[in-house]
């Protein structure tokens, strides 16, 4: 593929906005790529401080530096084009549009699926001129051009090109040793209230919010890094939040390490697949 290609004219569509969509979307987006992100329509990310998405109720949402702002619109054309004029201004569009149809108007040169529901909800390898998917759910070479290792460990943001990434078992990776411990579910179905907020510091057994009246309690101390918005309606064991056992604030209003891995594996992606080069060379 050429390598008189312009990183500035070659539109990246992203399906997800949320912290780990965020985490490509914002690599890509200083490594001079155009991006526009398509969500569902109430999003429901934990860490939405980081999550461009969180514009969709914010009206604009700035995370580290860079912008989101809702692309508005009756129809996928006239979203497109209000896409393009939050291009212009040098920020990230994002699209209410869950089944990406947006794609046959912006007919952008990649498209990266970034969801993360652990299978594939319709990305195919025609989709773009190069399609990344993150995660298991998607086979390099047959619904994609690559995948990018998203299971914490040694081959986190590996970029894979034959086969697919590491099957998902149900357990969260480890940080500061806790896994599922880490997690905040709901008891019950019904609506979610929060009562403690994202960054304050919590204890073991102490209740964070309610899900109709039942509550949400903390396993372990640390501070809150994700808390899912008021208002939204849950079903029993949906998560609602995470709590980080490093207990550092700060770690709540900027990308983790796990996105930013990721981030830098979508974009080697991408410059081997469009500019025949490797990241590093690229970085040089």
């Amino acid at each position: 593929m050429s390598s008189r290609r312009s990183i500035a004219e070659t539109l990246v569509l992203v399906k997800g906005g949320g912290d780990l969509a965020t985490g490509v979307a914002h690599r890509l987006h200083r490594a001079g790529f155009p991006v526009v992100i398509t969500e569902i329509e109430n999003p429901t990310m934990v860490r939405r401080t980081v999550s461009f998405a969180e514009c969709l109720y914010a009206d604009e949402w700035k995370v580290e530096g860079i912008t989101s702002m809702p692309a508005g619109g009756e129809t996928p054309g006239e979203k497109a084009e209000n896409a393009r004029a939050i291009l212009e201004a040098g920020s990230v569009p994002v699209m209410v549009d869950p089944r990406a149809e947006v794609v046959t108007h912006l007919r952008p040169a990649v498209v990266v699926d970034a969801i993360l529901a652990k299978r594939n909800l319709g990305t195919r390898i025609d989709d773009a001129e190069v399609v990344v998917g993150l995660g298991p759910g998607f086979t390099a070479g047959v619904d994609c051009h690559a995948v990018v290792e998203t299971s914490r460990g040694h081959d986190l943001g590996r970029v894979i090109l034959e086969g697919a990434a590491k099957p998902n078992t149900g357990v969260p990776g480890p940080i500061g040793g806790y896994t599922t411990e880490r997690l905040l579910r709901a008891p019950q179905a019904g609506v979610f209230t929060s009562i403690a907020g994202i960054g304050d510091v919590v204890r073991a057994g102490e209740a964070v919010a309610r899900v109709d009246g039942g509550e949400v309690t903390s396993a372990i101390d640390g501070v809150l890094r994700g808390l899912l918005r008021d208002g939204i309606e849950v079903s029993a064991g949906f998560k609602v939040g995470d709590v980080d056992p490093r207990a550092e604030p700060a770690h709540c209003y900027t990308i983790s390490d796990k996105s930013r891995a990721i981030g830098g594996g979508a974009l080697e992606a991408i410059m081997m697949f469009l500019f025949g080069v490797s990241a590093m060379e690229y970085a040089n």
